[in-house]
């Protein structure tokens, strides 16, 4: 009997695709809905050390079921400086291993209840009233047409298999030797980065596989090349952020390229393990079996989830031991002469066990102080280049932002109730500097940008210069070695008069009224970084910043900074 195009084959597979595309985007809203942001804060907070970072990366995505989501989170903490560039590599191979398990559950035998239970949370969805219960139903009623729609693609391929035409294209693409290999794996790559989702591809090679359209092994290739092509997205969110950003994405690239690499001439080896393995789940994948006279082959599905879910192992497994010098390498990655500059996007003096030893601790808060103002200082450097683009500018204040957030927290969590009222006085007094010192980042930022955003000419410029100079002597006064240039005061008070001078000059000169207001503006933001260094410095000065040596009994020095040893 000839099958109606149109009706049986159409209609069932192009509606069976959009409902289970559709199902995975509800499914992953819903769940991101409910618990994104936790997610990100406890993927930021956690995700420290390469093994962390692997089980967070794992978790997380086997919670939000998309590995593109996930990827594109950690290039973007890795783009705000809230996450290093070696825990980032390790999250991402967790996330190949945590989407995984949706293909898992992909291939459960779920499809004839899917449509009972998608209408049942679509209701549930439309007539609830509370916010969490609709995300709750969204993302079960997804779950639910992920299978449904599974279901009637693999009804609809099947008519494909009396087609002659058809199956000749297809066998055309059929994993019996090694290149037929490399073509279906580029073949599902490209298909994966046109959609953006490897598990809307391996649904669809799933789909093949149990229809009998693609045979077994061949729907097994196909998913190699999926882990291939959903690298796409993670490059294309990095494009337009930091370097540390783009190398996190440039990890997810090669990480997948080179297991694919690996696995390629381990494919025909690999497949007779599958088939060993496979009798433990009820027998040859390659076996029809008939239900109600038609015959399907119910066991690819299985065979195509456990082999992904194999292979994002085995990668990981091989590829783990070598994190840091592969970020290390990644690092080198579009270096440039700019990037021999300090990297602030992480702290370098901030140990956690440094936390214990107040002395030790104060001491490594000190460094990375000294070590922020420098970065700060650096802002007046960008204004004097005036960048073509927001990048260099943007990048630095990211870095600095975070490593402000990492110093207070830092700072924050020595003050502990078993320590003296001298220790407790002068960690409160680090925290208010280190907020002042962000404050000013905050302004030398803000003079960045205006000098960057205006094309001053060349009298425009000398008052820019000017402006700049007199921040740059201010902030000699409290940056590390900046007085040894020559005697400094930090007292604001000294160098106002210094700006209603350049404010006469420029209201008198011959200047556009862009680069007037420009000027002005900057003026404005030099008086109030004048006002903020007097302010550090009056805190440094209100308590001792010297630590005392540390002593060997608690009450050898009550009011020290020593860690209290008992005496034996």
């Amino acid at each position: 009997m000839q099958a109606d195009i149109f009706k049986d084959i159409l209609v069932p597979v192009i509606g069976g695709l959009g409902i289970f595309m559709l199902g995975l985007e509800f499914m992953s809203n819903g769940i991101q809905s409910l618990a994104a942001n936790r997610m990100r804060q406890t993927l930021a907070r956690v995700a420290g050390t390469p093994i962390t970072g692997l089980a967070a990366g794992t978790l997380i995505t086997g919670v939000i079921q998309s590995s593109t989501a996930m990827t594109v989170m950690v290039v973007g903490l890795v783009n705000a400086g809230v996450l290093g560039l070696r825990p980032a590599v390790s999250v991402i191979m967790g996330a190949n291993i945590g989407t995984t398990i949706g293909n898992g559950l992909i291939a459960l035998p779920l499809g004839p209840l899917g449509l009972i239970l998608g209408g049942t949370f679509a209701l549930i969805y439309l007539f609830a009233h509370n916010p969490k219960v609709k995300n709750i139903a969204l993302a079960c009623m997804g779950f639910a047409l992920i299978f449904y729609g599974l279901n009637l693609m693999t009804g609809g391929l099947r008519p494909l298999r009396n087609m002659p035409e058809v199956m000749s294209l297809i066998m055309a693409l059929k994993a019996d030797n090694f290149l037929g290999l490399i073509w279906c794996v580029l073949t599902a790559a490209l298909i994966t980065a046109l959609i953006h989702s490897s598990s809307a591809t391996i649904g669809i090679v799933m789909g093949l596989g149990a229809a009998g359209v693609l045979e077994w092994q061949t729907a097994v290739a196909f998913s190699l090349g999926a882990d291939l092509g959903t690298t796409i997205t993670s490059w294309m969110a990095s494009i337009r952020l930091s370097k540390n950003a783009k190398r996190a994405a440039y990890a997810h690239i090669t990480f997948n390229i080179v297991g694919v690499l690996v696995m390629l001439p381990l494919f025909f080896v690999s497949m007779n393990l599958l088939v060993y393995v496979m009798g433990w789940f009820g027998g040859d994948p390659g076996e029809a079996v008939v239900v109600n006279g038609k015959e399907t082959f119910p066991l690819v599905p299985v065979a195509v989830g456990l082999y992904s879910t194999a292979f994002n192992v085995f990668n990981t497994a091989i590829m783990f031991p070598f994190v840091t010098p592969f970020a290390n390498f990644l690092a080198r990655v579009g270096h440039s002469s700019a990037d021999d500059k300090e990297d602030y996007s992480a702290p370098r003096y901030l140990e956690p066990g440094a936390r214990a030893d107040i002395a030790t601790g104060v001491v490594a808060v000190q460094k990375e102080s000294g070590r922020f103002l420098k970065g700060v200082a650096d802002f007046l450097a960008i204004a004097r280049s005036a960048p073509k683009t927001s990048d260099e500018v943007v990048a630095h204040y990211v870095a600095l932002d975070g490593l402000s957030r990492e110093i207070r927290g830092y700072t924050a969590a020595m003050l502990q109730p078993n320590i003296t009222p001298h220790q407790a006085d002068l960690l409160a007094s680090l925290v208010e500097e280190e907020d002042w010192t962000a404050s000013l980042g905050q302004t030398l930022f803000q003079i960045a940008r205006r000098a960057e955003r205006e094309k001053f000419g060349p009298q425009g410029q000398e008052f820019l210069n000017a402006i700049l100079d007199e921040v740059a002597a201010a902030m000699r006064a409290i940056t590390p070695n900046g007085a040894d240039k020559g005697p400094v005061s930090a007292s604001a008070a000294g160098r106002l008069p210094a700006i209603p001078t350049l404010r006469d000059r420029c209201l008198k000169a011959d200047l556009p009224w862009s680069e007037r207001g420009a000027i002005l503006t900057l003026l404005g933001s030099a008086e109030r970084a004048f006002y903020l260094v007097e302010r550090i410095d009056a805190e440094r000065r209100s308590v001792a910043r010297v630590v005392p040596a540390a002593a060997t009994r608690p009450d050898a020095a009550p009011d020290g900074l020593g860690s209290a040893v008992p005496a034996e």
